[in-house]
């Protein structure tokens, strides 16, 4: 329950703030919330062809810093 709860809460800060930098630069609040609500759609379904282009083009080993 408290996984959802986080999600639900997650996704409302997250439509909240892409409508409200929308509103900034359109002025619009029309506007501003329906690109709050498509953006994170969107973001949504890219989702997976991000991970599976990562995956696909992942090197054996990935390091962020070189050891010795």
């Amino acid at each position: 329950m408290r996984l959802f709860a986080k999600t639900l809460s997650y996704g409302t800060i997250h439509v909240l703030v892409a409508s409200t930098v929308a509103f900034i630069l359109t002025g619009n609040w029309a506007i501003a919330f329906g690109i709050g609500l498509l953006e994170p759609v969107v973001q949504t379904l890219v989702f997976p062809l991000h991970e599976y282009l990562w995956e696909r083009k992942a090197p054996e080993k990935l390091s962020l810093f070189h050891s010795h």
